[in-house]
Protein backbone atom coordinates (compact mmCIF):
# COMPACT_ATOMS: atom_id res chain seq x y z
CA UNK A 1 0.00 0.00 0.00
CA UNK A 2 1.14 3.38 -0.75
CA UNK A 3 1.61 6.04 1.34
CA UNK A 4 -1.11 8.18 -0.85
CA UNK A 5 -3.28 4.80 -0.74
CA UNK A 6 -3.06 4.56 3.03
CA UNK A 7 -4.27 8.38 3.74
CA UNK A 8 -7.08 8.03 1.25
CA UNK A 9 -8.14 5.22 3.31
CA UNK A 10 -7.74 6.80 6.16
CA UNK A 11 -9.47 9.58 5.09
CA UNK A 12 -12.17 8.00 3.38
CA UNK A 13 -13.16 6.45 7.53
CA UNK A 14 -12.94 9.49 9.06
CA UNK A 15 -14.75 11.15 6.78
CA UNK A 16 -17.91 8.34 6.46
CA UNK A 17 -17.60 7.48 11.35
CA UNK A 18 -16.76 10.77 12.06
CA UNK A 19 -18.07 13.33 9.99
CA UNK A 20 -18.18 16.09 13.04
CA UNK A 21 -14.93 16.11 14.97
CA UNK A 22 -13.62 19.46 16.74
CA UNK A 23 -12.77 19.90 20.44
CA UNK A 24 -13.75 18.59 23.74
CA UNK A 25 -12.38 21.93 25.68
CA UNK A 26 -15.51 24.07 26.13
CA UNK A 27 -15.52 27.85 25.41
CA UNK A 28 -17.75 30.81 23.65
CA UNK A 29 -15.08 33.11 21.98
CA UNK A 30 -11.24 32.95 21.38
CA UNK A 31 -10.14 34.29 24.64
CA UNK A 32 -11.69 31.29 25.96
CA UNK A 33 -10.21 29.02 24.38
CA UNK A 34 -6.33 30.26 23.59
CA UNK A 35 -7.14 30.27 28.16
CA UNK A 36 -8.85 26.38 28.37
CA UNK A 37 -5.40 25.39 26.16
CA UNK A 38 -2.95 27.15 27.82
CA UNK A 39 -4.56 25.23 30.73
CA UNK A 40 -4.84 21.60 29.10
CA UNK A 41 -1.32 21.01 28.41
CA UNK A 42 -0.36 17.94 29.74
CA UNK A 43 -4.32 17.87 31.91
CA UNK A 44 -7.56 16.09 30.60
CA UNK A 45 -9.86 18.05 28.67
CA UNK A 46 -12.62 17.09 31.48
CA UNK A 47 -10.63 18.67 34.30
CA UNK A 48 -10.13 21.89 32.24
CA UNK A 49 -13.45 22.08 31.17
CA UNK A 50 -14.53 21.40 35.26
CA UNK A 51 -12.10 24.73 35.91
CA UNK A 52 -12.75 27.18 33.05
CA UNK A 53 -16.29 28.14 34.16
CA UNK A 54 -15.20 29.70 37.41
CA UNK A 55 -12.10 31.19 35.72
CA UNK A 56 -14.13 32.45 32.66
CA UNK A 57 -16.94 34.51 35.22
CA UNK A 58 -14.67 35.97 37.22
CA UNK A 59 -12.29 36.75 33.71
CA UNK A 60 -13.98 36.90 30.53
CA UNK A 61 -11.82 38.62 28.82
CA UNK A 62 -7.97 39.56 28.01
CA UNK A 63 -9.06 43.11 30.10
CA UNK A 64 -9.70 41.53 33.24
CA UNK A 65 -7.31 38.82 33.15
CA UNK A 66 -4.58 41.05 32.48
CA UNK A 67 -5.55 43.08 36.31
CA UNK A 68 -5.39 39.68 37.96
CA UNK A 69 -2.79 38.95 40.38
CA UNK A 70 -0.77 35.88 41.02
CA UNK A 71 -2.88 35.28 44.26
CA UNK A 72 -6.55 35.98 42.69
CA UNK A 73 -5.86 33.27 39.77
CA UNK A 74 -3.94 30.47 41.35
CA UNK A 75 -6.95 29.21 43.85
CA UNK A 76 -9.30 28.94 41.20
CA UNK A 77 -6.74 26.52 38.91
CA UNK A 78 -4.93 25.00 41.66
CA UNK A 79 -6.51 21.37 40.74
CA UNK A 80 -5.11 21.48 37.02
CA UNK A 81 -1.44 20.59 36.37
CA UNK A 82 1.14 22.75 37.13
CA UNK A 83 -1.04 25.57 38.07
CA UNK A 84 1.70 27.69 39.43
CA UNK A 85 3.64 28.08 35.50
CA UNK A 86 0.19 28.17 34.20
CA UNK A 87 -0.91 30.93 36.82
CA UNK A 88 2.01 32.83 35.57
CA UNK A 89 1.43 32.36 31.90
CA UNK A 90 -2.37 33.27 31.85
CA UNK A 91 -2.06 36.69 33.80
CA UNK A 92 0.96 37.35 31.09
CA UNK A 93 -1.00 36.35 28.07
CA UNK A 94 -3.21 38.56 28.79
CA UNK A 95 -0.95 41.44 29.53
CA UNK A 96 0.25 40.90 26.02
CA UNK A 97 -3.08 40.73 24.49
CA UNK A 98 -3.72 43.98 26.33
CA UNK A 99 -0.14 45.97 25.40
CA UNK A 100 0.39 44.61 21.53
CA UNK A 101 -2.92 42.95 20.23
CA UNK A 102 -5.23 45.37 21.73
CA UNK A 103 -6.95 42.97 23.53
CA UNK A 104 -8.03 40.51 20.65
CA UNK A 105 -6.26 37.44 20.27
CA UNK A 106 -4.32 36.95 16.89
CA UNK A 107 -4.68 34.50 14.43
CA UNK A 108 -1.07 33.51 13.30
CA UNK A 109 0.87 31.25 14.54
CA UNK A 110 3.92 33.73 14.47
CA UNK A 111 2.10 36.18 16.19
CA UNK A 112 0.62 33.31 19.20
CA UNK A 113 3.76 31.97 19.79
CA UNK A 114 5.03 34.91 21.45
CA UNK A 115 2.41 35.10 23.89
CA UNK A 116 3.22 33.53 27.46
CA UNK A 117 2.35 30.06 27.81
CA UNK A 118 1.96 29.48 23.85
CA UNK A 119 4.15 27.47 21.88
CA UNK A 120 3.68 25.86 18.01
CA UNK A 121 1.03 23.14 19.04
CA UNK A 122 -1.25 26.19 20.92
CA UNK A 123 -0.77 28.65 18.39
CA UNK A 124 -1.84 25.85 15.77
CA UNK A 125 -4.63 24.29 17.88
CA UNK A 126 -5.95 28.23 17.73
CA UNK A 127 -5.79 28.90 14.71
CA UNK A 128 -7.05 25.52 12.95
CA UNK A 129 -10.40 25.67 15.59
CA UNK A 130 -11.49 29.51 15.57
CA UNK A 131 -9.46 30.06 11.73
CA UNK A 132 -9.98 26.63 10.34
CA UNK A 133 -6.35 27.10 9.20
CA UNK A 134 -4.32 24.04 7.89
CA UNK A 135 -2.37 23.97 10.86
CA UNK A 136 -2.04 20.28 12.69
CA UNK A 137 -0.94 21.17 16.33
CA UNK A 138 0.46 17.38 17.10
CA UNK A 139 0.20 15.93 20.28
CA UNK A 140 1.14 12.98 22.25
CA UNK A 141 -2.21 11.09 20.91
CA UNK A 142 -1.71 13.06 17.25
CA UNK A 143 1.99 11.84 17.03
CA UNK A 144 1.34 8.06 18.24
CA UNK A 145 -1.84 7.41 16.03
CA UNK A 146 0.10 9.12 13.16
CA UNK A 147 3.15 6.85 13.42
CA UNK A 148 0.90 3.87 14.34
CA UNK A 149 -1.04 3.94 11.29
CA UNK A 150 1.83 4.60 8.91
CA UNK A 151 0.87 8.31 7.97
CA UNK A 152 4.10 9.10 9.36
CA UNK A 153 7.66 7.44 8.94
CA UNK A 154 10.89 8.20 11.03
CA UNK A 155 9.15 11.35 12.35
CA UNK A 156 10.97 11.63 15.76
CA UNK A 157 9.69 15.11 16.53
CA UNK A 158 6.18 16.90 16.76
CA UNK A 159 7.08 19.58 14.13
CA UNK A 160 8.34 16.46 11.76
CA UNK A 161 5.29 14.66 12.37
CA UNK A 162 3.33 18.01 11.21
CA UNK A 163 5.21 18.42 7.90
CA UNK A 164 4.37 15.02 7.08
CA UNK A 165 0.77 15.19 8.00
CA UNK A 166 0.24 18.96 6.27
CA UNK A 167 1.85 17.66 3.29
CA UNK A 168 -0.36 14.43 2.58
CA UNK A 169 -4.14 16.04 3.91
CA UNK A 170 -5.89 17.85 1.51
CA UNK A 171 -5.62 21.45 3.13
CA UNK A 172 -9.34 21.75 3.50
CA UNK A 173 -9.63 18.79 5.64
CA UNK A 174 -6.02 19.81 7.91
CA UNK A 175 -8.14 21.62 10.31
CA UNK A 176 -10.54 18.51 11.04
CA UNK A 177 -7.90 15.68 10.69
CA UNK A 178 -6.10 17.18 14.00
CA UNK A 179 -9.79 16.19 15.58
CA UNK A 180 -9.81 13.25 14.13
CA UNK A 181 -6.39 11.59 15.18
CA UNK A 182 -6.55 13.16 18.32
CA UNK A 183 -10.24 11.60 19.46
CA UNK A 184 -8.86 8.55 17.64
CA UNK A 185 -5.99 8.30 20.28
CA UNK A 186 -8.16 9.44 22.86
CA UNK A 187 -10.84 6.37 22.83
CA UNK A 188 -9.61 3.79 20.35
CA UNK A 189 -6.11 3.72 19.76
CA UNK A 190 -4.77 3.99 23.16
CA UNK A 191 -1.33 4.63 24.80
CA UNK A 192 -0.83 1.24 26.86
CA UNK A 193 -3.67 -1.18 25.37
CA UNK A 194 -4.87 -0.05 22.34
CA UNK A 195 -8.58 -1.32 21.22
CA UNK A 196 -7.25 -2.85 18.11
CA UNK A 197 -10.34 -5.20 18.11
CA UNK A 198 -12.64 -2.28 17.71
CA UNK A 199 -10.78 -0.16 15.49
CA UNK A 200 -12.08 0.05 11.94
CA UNK A 201 -8.43 1.31 10.53
CA UNK A 202 -6.85 -2.36 10.71
CA UNK A 203 -6.78 -2.64 6.93
CA UNK A 204 -3.91 0.59 6.71
CA UNK A 205 -2.41 -0.15 10.73
CA UNK A 206 1.16 -0.75 10.55
CA UNK A 207 1.31 -1.47 14.16
CA UNK A 208 -1.74 -3.78 13.41
CA UNK A 209 -0.28 -5.57 11.51
CA UNK A 210 2.85 -6.45 13.61
CA UNK A 211 0.55 -7.62 16.38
Amino acid sequence: MTKKERYQKAIEYFLTNVPVAETELLYDNPFQLLVAVILSAQCTDKRVNLTTPAIFEQYPNAAKMAKASFDDLFPIIKSISYPNNKTKHLIGMANMLMTQFAGEVPMTVEALVQLPGVGRKTANVITSVIDKQPNMAVDTHVFRVSARLGLTTNATTPLAAEKQLIKNIPAELVHTAHHWLILHGRYTCLARSPKCEECGLQAICKYYAKL
